[in-house]
């Protein structure tokens, strides 16, 4: 939309409404990681490595946004801790391979009964339907955005589909415990599974 005065902002500024939206969202995911001793940046690695049998550090960088230089402090601290193990490829001793340990993992496992609590709160506070449609809508723009895979925003992104909700249901996702299906692996939520793993998501830590 074009404004009808130099200088002028027509459109609400995007990017703060969204920074503002993950700081309400992580408020109630902050406590859980202070008390256990986890930063946010290093949780949103455990989170992304979860489910993963290793990834390379920009492939982590990429799906954290976290950028190279931040990443390679995040990642020398994580393995102190025991957090991570870091090994060299074999045939190219110039790229490396992270992946969890078992330290990090009875972590995860610690830390899941209060953070999916958190989500069922979430869930409970806004709605199923209205968290269904706010993670659809966040793949569909960042799908839409990614300048890497430009393609066309589908006409019926965003839209809530009431089967699926009916489906959500009937697998037992409604009612108090429906933040059960809130997130899964992968920052997304499109990947289904019989036994979802769930992803704090998307963008980003929790």
């Amino acid at each position: 939309m074009a404004s009808s005065k130099t200088g002028e902002f027509v459109h609400r500024n995007l990017p703060l409404l969204l920074l503002q939206a993950r700081e309400q969202v992580m408020a109630r995911f902050r406590p859980i990681l202070n008390d256990h001793g986890i930063t946010e940046q290093q949780w949103r690695v455990v989170r992304v490595l979860l489910g993963r049998d290793a990834l390379e550090p920009r492939e982590i960088g990429s799906l954290c946004r976290i950028s190279s230089p931040s990443l390679a402090g995040i990642l020398a601290r994580m393995q102190e801790l025991g957090f991570i193990d870091r090994r060299r490829f074999d045939r190219d001793q110039r790229r490396v391979r992270v992946t969890l340990t078992r330290k990090s993992r009875a972590l995860a496992a610690r830390m899941a009964p209060k953070i999916e609590a958190s989500y069922r709160k979430i869930e409970k506070q806004l709605g199923p339907q209205f968290c269904d449609g706010v993670y659809r809508t966040l793949d569909a723009l960042i799908t839409a955005l990614d300048q890497r895979r430009p393609q066309r925003l589908p006409l019926d992104a965003g839209r809530i589909d009431p089967q699926r909700l009916d489906r959500r249901a009937g697998a037992g996702l409604g009612g108090p415990d429906a933040g059960q299906g809130l997130s899964r692996p992968g920052e997304s939520r499109g990947t289904a599974s019989a036994q979802p793993k769930y992803e704090l998501t998307s963008s980003v830590a929790a």
